[in-house]
């Protein structure tokens, strides 16, 4: 038996910020960077608040610590919050699970019954509306993937008026961290009616929509629709899990400092290669995964006659869109220390196998499979 469920309410459009006018007579906390502050975002965020009153934890950084969220527990204690809304990226929505997770545990405060919004300004992670969250080990350089059903945030606000900031780097490494999400679910493992459907919308929805906002950060419709792409993509890999591509950004990202959509768009490339696993086929009979890339090639109205020319395709439109995006295709071209990959090359891999993410992969993955790929991925 398997399930399909999510729990998140989601506004979503121009406008979609007014639902928090409904939230009347609460201490609310804002947890945000400072990027964001500087920006004068929670101060727009707050202008909806006018019945409540309302603090800003800003401490948020890109891929949160621990200690991050040690921090935001101890700003929510103080200011006394009864809700707590995330505004920020992928980094930011995570750290607000996290932070409202510990403070349930440590605090022992029920916010299960808390009033909890997630405002995404950048288009990429769909933390919005999973049961995940990625917290990073500094010392160990290291990511861990958490999960679990409590981290779902209860209520998702989708306003493309937050996205027209994004720089257009910015931009691209979220747009193909939602089109990773989607190719990742579709053949995942645990992928299923529900989560293709999904998948199928979100890849369309990118590849048509992410050149406009790369282009034109102004371009309203195509911030709207990447929007939604990211919260579809997000749904449908916290049903059906994602894979190896995410395993090995998690770890190669986390040990070279490289932003989590930019490894996954390096990596994306080579990991459909891999499960499509074309060189391998005998007596005519495909992978599943090789498959269901010419499904999506199809969905493209890329030409897809035969499974081969279809996955053939469909790889040759993923290192375009890369290309189009500015995204370098080698951590040569990305200008790394390939010194560095070397000495961290056995706890890379090994941190990509042991990754949970990994675990969905429709091909297992092995140590000689990872180093191969990571040969590749250096460039040289």
């Amino acid at each position: 038996m398997k399930e399909f469920s999510f729990s998140t309410r989601i506004f979503f459009g121009e406008g979609a910020l007014e639902r928090l006018r409904k939230v009347e007579d609460k201490r609310v906390m804002i947890v945000t960077d400072r990027f964001m502050a500087n920006m004068g975002v929670p101060d727009k965020v707050a202008g909806y608040l006018t019945r409540c009153q309302v603090s800003v934890f800003d401490g948020v950084v890109p891929d949160p610590p621990i200690e991050v969220v040690a921090a935001g527990v101890q700003a929510l204690q103080e200011s006394g919050a009864e809700a707590m809304i995330a505004v920020g990226g992928g980094s930011t929505i995570d750290a607000a699970k996290a932070i409202r997770a510990v403070a349930k545990e440590t605090l022992h405060i029920d916010t299960d019954r808390w009033e909890c919004f997630a405002v995404p300004t950048t288009s990429g992670t769909g933390s919005e509306v999973t049961e995940y969250a990625v917290i990073t080990d500094r010392a160990k350089g290291i990511k861990y993937p958490l999960e679990s059903k409590a981290l779902r945030p209860p209520v998702a606000i989708l306003d493309p008026q937050l996205t027209v900031s994004a720089p257009a780097s910015v931009t691209a490494d979220a747009g193909m961290d939602v089109l990773t999400h989607a190719i990742e679910a579709y053949v995942s493992k645990g992928a299923n009616d529900f989560s293709d459907a999904l998948c199928e919308k979100a890849v369309s929805l990118v590849f048509r929509f992410l050149p406009l906002a790369f282009q034109d950060g102004t371009d309203l419709l195509a911030r709207e629709k990447m929007h939604n792409a990211s919260c579809m993509a997000g749904l449908a890999f916290n049903s059906a899990g994602l894979g190896l591509t995410h395993g090995m950004a998690h770890a190669v990202g986390g040990k070279l400092h490289i932003p989590h959509g930019r490894i996954n768009a390096m990596l994306l490339p080579h990991i459909i290669q891999f499960n499509a696993n074309l060189a391998g086929v005998r007596g005519g009979e495909y992978a599943l995964a090789a498959k269901k890339y010419q499904r999506l090639a199809k969905t493209l109205d890329l030409p897809a006659p035969s499974v081969r020319l279809g996955v053939s395709n469909l790889l040759r439109e993923v290192e375009h869109l890369n290309r189009v995006l500015k995204i370098p295709a080698t951590l040569k071209e990305w200008g790394g220390d390939l010194e560095q990959v070397k000495q961290l090359w056995d706890e890379m891999v090994s941190a990509a196998l042991a990754d949970v993410t990994t675990s969905t992969n429709p091909r297992p993955a092995t140590a000689e499979s990872v180093s191969a790929i990571l040969q590749r991925l250096m460039g040289k």
